[in-house]
């Protein structure tokens, strides 16, 4: 029988039946004949170099890299090459980066500068305020200050006119964000969003579209993206445990799982307000990895989609456990996914050859559904998993291991073999003896970067349990 492997179950001690999505190993909805999807190693982090601090944003503008990397905005070549362009302070805090035709902006400690090609600018306007975050729409720049929505002049983007201001005023929240959605202006609210579209007029040239509101808000500035044509979100609306949603058009829908939602549980208002939201579509997949701080969960509503359940997986930099994810601030550009440490100021690129971070080794693990025989038990013969070995690194012969429960919360001992070495293409995964289970039984598998397989599927050869 084949047993579905892009998600898995365990219990806790609630009781409740959890979902386990898999760590480190992506589900790829694809239809080879094997299985309509199979798990990929995720994409390994290779150093290209460093910079003067820690990375706290970055961005494509006119085909080069434009990082801030501590109080220094530089530019990255496509050899890794750092040069220093100006200091825009540092609040140690995620900046924002957007462009013009002409400029870049940089909202950095509470700051808002403009780099032309050449020059450095500060706007230093009182009537600005404190920049909270900003983008650039049809010719202004607008920022917030947590209150008030604030448009420089047309002519001169350095100068404010406080007759110009805009507010969110639907609901007494704070302004945490901005996010530009086929050229309407989300304003992103604690508890609520607000939509904005440009009419123009001699005062604050957007007009609310009432229509568009949102009961619901963002936890914090950097918790929201743009995906998939609509909003992505890490919040709530008032009294509500936070979530992540698709908001747009005045609707929301969540993406988030019961599982997803207990993951977010584990951490406070403060440090869900310190989560960065980001978007990666590559090779089909339209990833959505939320960075929390121990693991990033990432979503695929494509994949979800097309295999009729929500895909997600965790990333983690760990061989046991979780901890921070050590890639962020991703930018295509070089053709590539070019990447930042968070917490180092090492600068690097994923690579999909291999499963290492910054040359460290990581696990991966993935587990089953309960595997139920109608309350007749059965005897595991074998186990196999149906992959592509073979392409792993020249002289390594690693390992991989399997490990099951009959409750949900306990393991059995890991079942250890070798994967083969490089070029061992035909050899089959297979453990033999694998017990039996009295009622159900779920199956987890484990191994290191150092395996570097893809998994399609796995088949149990299984003799039902005389009673």
């Amino acid at each position: 029988m084949q047993i579905p492997i892009l998600s898995g179950s365990y219990t806790d001690n609630n009781p409740a039946i959890r979902t386990s999505y898999p760590i480190n190993m992506v589900p790829v909805a694809a239809q080879s004949g094997i299985s309509a999807g199979y798990l990929r190693p995720a994409d390994g982090i290779v150093s290209s170099g460093s910079g003067s601090g820690v990375c706290r944003g970055g961005i494509n503008w006119n085909g080069v890299l434009y990082r801030v990397l501590g109080s220094d905005l530089v530019s990255v070549d496509d050899s890794g090459s750092v040069t220093v362009l100006g200091d825009v302070g540092n609040d140690s805090g995620y900046v924002t980066l957007d462009y013009s035709f002409d400029r870049l902006s940089i909202a950095s400690n509470s700051n808002l500068f403009y780099w032309d090609g050449s020059t450095l600018t500060q706007v230093t306007d009182t009537d600005l305020g404190v920049v909270v975050d900003q983008l650039w729409v049809d010719g202004y720049f607008m920022t917030t200050d947590g209150t008030s929505l604030v448009v420089t002049e047309l002519n001169d983007p350095t100068q404010v006119n406080p007759l110009k201001y805009g507010s969110s005023e639907i609901d007494p929240d704070p302004v945490v964000a901005l996010i530009k959605l086929r050229n309407e202006i989300y304003a992103m609210n604690r508890y609520t969003i607000e939509v904005f579209d440009n009419i123009g007029g001699e005062y604050f040239p957007f007009q609310r579209i009432e229509g568009a509101q949102i009961q619901k808000g963002c936890v914090g500035t950097h918790a929201c993206a743009r995906y998939m044509e609509s909003i992505a979100f890490v919040g709530s609306g008032r009294n509500e445990q936070p979530s992540i949603y698709l908001g747009k058009n005045g609707s929301v829908s969540k993406v988030a799982t019961r599982e997803i939602d207990d993951i977010l549980e584990l951490y406070t208002e403060d440090e869900l307000s310190k989560v960065k939201v980001e978007v990666m579509n590559d090779r089909g997949s339209d990833l959505l990895h939320i960075h929390l701080p121990d693991r990033t969960l990432v979503g695929d509503l494509s994949a979800s989609q097309e295999l009729g359940q929500f895909v997600w997986l965790v990333l983690t930099t760990s061989v046991q456990g979780y901890a921070r994810y050590r890639a962020e601030n991703f930018v295509y550009v070089y053709n590539t996914w070019t990447c930042s440490d968070p917490l180092s100021t090492s600068l690097g690129y994923l690579d999909d050859t291999l499963g290492t971070h910054w040359g460290a080794t990581v696990r991966w693990e993935f587990g089953t559904q309960i595997i139920y025989n109608e309350s007749v038990g059965a005897i595991f013969s074998s186990l196999e998993l149906v992959g592509l070995p073979g392409r792993i690194e020249a002289g390594l012969n690693p390992q991989i291991s399997t490990s099951y429960s009959e409750d949900g919360l306990t393991w059995s001992q890991d079942r250890v073999i070798n994967v083969g070495t490089i070029g061992d293409r035909l050899k089959r995964l297979v453990w033999r003896r694998q017990g039996f289970m009295r009622d159900w039984r779920v199956q987890r598998f484990r191994g290191d970067s150092s395996s570097h397989i893809t998994f399609a599927r796995l088949e149990a050869t299984l003799e039902p349990l005389n009673r």
